[in-house]
């Protein structure tokens, strides 16, 4: 199926899953925030927990712009696949790459194509008033919820400085916010005491942990059991699913359908195992060619859905016509391995 068929099944199908992934909009949040505050509860930003969303590339055409139409195609393709969500403007969306004023675009684009799935959008910068004006931004265009980078370029700065960064976020955004966990990019990591000192806003939803120790995960998930404290990494998925949390997934780029398998399976009560074991296999098969540089990525996602080519910008290189061979070869053997 090529991704302008994609498009033509969503209308019928958005009318069914909109309820089911229905979240606190812009209007009336407000008051949602402050009904849960009063009742101590926290608002995670969605019907349930376990849900897949897809951290999602962002397109731009051979002149290095923004491209809302193949962005408009590609959120289609992920809703035909089985996505429950998407994370916008994430590290696979590269979101440093693009200015205040683009981002808004890319915003505006995903919110006028949701398709009844929950969108997150990444304010984030390293200042608080553009993440602030990104913020307000996704909240006023009905983003479904906020995944915050914390300020990054000063490495690992104090948490009583962190706290009163996300406090002045928290105190005028009342939307869902989650707290992004991923280190080893931005160099500021959120902690334990970070996300203790901000318990006490309802709308902390939880994080996502893009980290690969194991061990702290297990840590975020048994100290804030009330949050969502999804998993941004396939090797976490287990530990996640078993203890009711979601996933933000960068591999749900190329891999959305057997993804939404394996969390299909987990809620049928089914052994989810076998699909997440067909989904290594899959990503294995991409590996091999290179496929994680953004630009094989956006490459091998443009094969499968039978559409042009998108681009990354730089410092992230052009695919190599040897990833091309590699990646054509590896979806081959993809087809193959639903077909078996």
């Amino acid at each position: 199926m090529t991704r302008r068929e994609a498009v033509g099944l969503m209308g019928g199908a958005m009318a069914a899953t909109a309820a089911v992934l229905a979240a606190p909009g812009a209007a009336g949040a407000a008051p949602a925030a402050a009904a849960a505050a009063a009742e101590g509860a926290h608002d995670i930003g969605s019907k349930i927990k376990t849900l897949m969303w897809v951290a999602s590339v962002t397109p731009c055409d051979k002149n290095l712009k923004f491209d809302p139409g193949a962005f408009r195609d590609i959120l289609a393709w992920f809703k035909h696949q089985g996505a429950d969500g998407i994370v916008v403007l994430g590290t696979t969306g590269e979101f440093p790459s693009f200015s205040v004023a683009e981002r808004k675009l890319v915003t505006e684009t995903a919110m006028k194509n949701k398709l009844g799935m929950n969108m997150i959008i990444n304010p984030g910068t390293p200042n608080f008033p553009e993440t602030l004006e990104l913020a307000k931004h996704a909240v006023d265009h009905g983003a479904d919820g906020l995944l915050v980078i914390p300020p990054f370029y000063y490495n690992k700065p104090p948490v009583a400085g962190l706290t009163r960064y996300f406090s002045m976020l928290f105190d005028q955004i009342h939307i869902p916010i989650n707290l992004y966990h991923i280190p080893g990019t931005s160099g500021v990591p959120i902690s334990t005491e970070l996300l203790k000192n901000l318990m006490h806003y309802p709308n902390l939803a939880g994080i996502k942990d893009s980290d690969g120790n194991k061990e702290e995960y297990h840590a975020f998930v048994a100290d804030f059991p009330e949050l969502n404290m999804r998993t941004g990494t396939l090797s976490k998925l287990e530990y996640a699913l078993d203890h009711g949390m979601g996933a933000i997934l960068m591999e749900g780029n190329l891999f959305c359908k057997q993804g939404a398998d394996v969390f299909a399976a987990y809620h049928a009560n089914k052994d989810y195992h076998a699909p997440l074991a067909k989904m290594r296999e899959a990503e294995q098969l991409l590996r091999e060619g290179g496929v994680y540089g953004y630009g094989p990525m956006k490459y091998a996602l443009s094969l499968q859905m039978g559409g042009p080519q998108t681009y990354q910008r730089p410092p992230f290189p052009d695919v190599t016509d040897a990833q091309k061979a590699s990646i054509k070869i590896g979806l081959e053997k993809m087809k193959e391995m639903t077909t078996a």
